[in-house]
């Protein structure tokens, strides 16, 4: 007789198909391929009698209910990650263990207080999107975040940039350029009418807009 399949098995099979989406995966053969497998067998009929997914044609699609288990999962995952690599400075490669441990005891309230702490960071370290949740949603701040946008850093202050998100590459590329990319230490100057840094014996003029796109903890 077959074991269950246990809660945590279950969640690593919904966050592969979330990943296999997101990725634009839409036959996805690396979930179903073994279905000859009696333990695989067993996980696809769990998960359809739990109403997480349906299997159609060959190709898995998660429920409404599937697509709310993954995303808190991903979500929790994600966020562990960038807190061990900005706030503990982690190495991006040594982190992932210890995420995917936290994903499954973070409580919703907790990862809230984490995101809102982080500065509501858009991408993990390894630069995948991080599922908005409802504090993304509020223009308030209840904990001062521990990542801010440059145009809202201290004037005078020194930190470190943790991230930049632009729709435009050649953008990213210009300020990499100028030295301004993520672990960069930066000395804010001036906000108005420019964003006025230093990198370096480097002083470096933004335009308030691309201010908004730099993300930097204060060290």
């Amino acid at each position: 007789m077959n074991q269950p399949i246990d809660k945590e098995r279950l969640d690593e099979a919904l966050e592969l198909i979330w990943v296999l989406d997101e990725e634009g995966h839409r036959e996805h053969d690396r979930f179903i391929r073994s279905s000859d497998d009696p333990d695989n067998t067993l996980l696809l009929k769990t998960l359809i009698d739990d109403g997480f997914i349906l299997v159609e044609n060959g190709t898995v699609r998660l429920t409404p209910k599937g697509q709310v288990r993954a995303k808190g999962l991903i979500r929790r995952q994600r966020l562990a990650e960038r807190l061990f690599t900005d706030v503990f400075e982690m190495p991006v490669n040594a982190v992932l263990d210890d995420a995917c441990k936290m994903e499954h005891i973070l409580s919703e309230e907790l990862t809230e207080s984490v995101c809102t702490f982080l500065g509501h960071p858009p991408t993990c370290p390894h630069g995948k999107p991080v599922p908005r949740g409802e504090c993304c949603k509020k223009f308030r701040v209840d904990v001062a975040p521990v990542v801010t946008r440059l145009s809202e850093f201290e004037v005078g202050a020194t930190g470190k940039i943790t991230f930049i998100v632009s729709s435009d590459p050649s953008r990213i590329n210009r300020l990499n350029s100028l030295g301004i990319a993520a672990g960069s230490t930066i000395k804010y100057l001036q906000k108005t009418p420019s964003c006025i840094l230093q990198i370096d014996e480097t002083t470096v003029a933004l335009d308030p807009e691309i201010a908004k796109e730099i993300f930097l903890k204060k060290i």
